[in-house]
């Protein structure tokens, strides 16, 4: 077995901005593994917030054995990007040995087209309000908020799409005051669930505020370990790939949390039709479902996903799994 590791880089259709920064293009890793004449391949985004970067990550990859499993994988690595390319990579690999779709060998359904968020970047009220009045016929709108002047972004993108279901996004860029500020115009604007309000360091203050719309744990939880540390602040927990490590634990990780009471949202970085695969299997059943990464690009894998508007349906074999 041989494992090959690439850095890639995607354009975007237009400058990507979070409170945090922005950028113009998706820089993802490619892993892939081949074995007796068949390749699996898996993608990861680094993520600077986890202190990756393009060459750490290819790094904790290639420093791996060549032969490795994907259940000694789990304890080779911690969860993270690395470990997520190089899991799925192995998923669509047993997939291909075996000549079943990876989702027969995961013992789950066939998958099913999904609705999807889409997402409009962090600016200006003046700029969101364009942004939403572009996309205001897409069902589910994701908006990036994150610190002062939210209500006016927040207000200036339900004018622009006044019949558009809306979730936000704070990317931890909010303090409690701010939250007890914001919540009641969410609430008064129709927002259905907040992201992440404030940092994953600073958490434990919701468990004293009044949560009068869902509050979503993204930057606050990775894994089935960061479970139990989420109990009373937040009712809905956002699984991504690149920070679970991969499929496998996702799909651990989704029982887990619904078996204590959270609802679900899929998440996923800016990446390419090759990391939304797997999540599709992920995403399924779930209340919120947050995989338009592709839509963002100004190119694609080939082949791509396709999405039918605001629906994702699930990859071409060829592609993934």
């Amino acid at each position: 077995m041989t494992i090959t590791v690439r850095p890639d880089v995607f354009r975007l259709r237009e400058a990507f901005k979070i409170s945090r920064g922005s950028r113009t293009e998706a820089k993802v890793i490619t892993v892939r593994i081949t074995r007796d004449g068949h390749t699996g391949q898996g993608e990861c985004v680094p993520y600077a917030r986890y202190d990756e970067t393009l060459e750490s990550v290819a790094a904790e990859i290639e420093a791996l054995p060549q032969d490795i499993s994907r259940a000694a994988l789990q304890d080779a690595l911690a969860p993270g990007a690395a470990r997520n390319a190089v899991d799925c990579a192995l998923w669509d690999l047993e997939a291909k040995l075996a000549g079943k779709p990876a989702w027969a060998l995961a013992g789950l359904e066939a998958p099913q087209p999904c609705l999807t968020a889409f997402t409009l970047s962090w600016d200006t009220p003046e700029v969101m309000e364009m942004q939403a009045r572009k996309h205001s016929k897409r069902p589910l709108l994701k908006t990036k908020l994150g610190g002062e002047g939210d209500v006016a972004r927040i207000e200036a993108v339900r004018r622009g799409a006044p019949d558009a279901r809306i979730i936000v996004d704070a990317n931890e860029g909010w303090t409690p005051e701010l939250y007890t500020e914001l919540a009641p115009v969410l609430v008064r604007l129709g927002v259905e669930l907040v992201e992440q309000p404030l940092p994953a360091s600073a958490d434990d203050a919701l468990v004293a505020l009044e949560r009068p719309l869902p509050v979503c744990a993204d930057e606050s939880c990775h894994d089935r370990a960061s479970l139990p540390a989420l109990k009373g602040k937040y009712d809905v927990v956002n699984v991504k790939l690149d920070k679970t490590g991969g499929l496998t634990e996702a799909l651990a990780l989704k029982q887990a949390a619904r078996s204590e009471g959270y609802d679900l949202m899929m998440g996923c970085m800016v990446g390419s039709s090759l990391a939304m695969a797997p999540a599709l299997l992920v995403a399924q059943g779930m209340r919120f479902v947050d995989l338009d990464g592709p839509l963002l690009l100004a190119e694609d894998r080939d082949p791509p996903m396709m999405f039918d508007d605001a629906v994702i349906h699930p990859a071409p074999r060829e592609l993934w799994g």
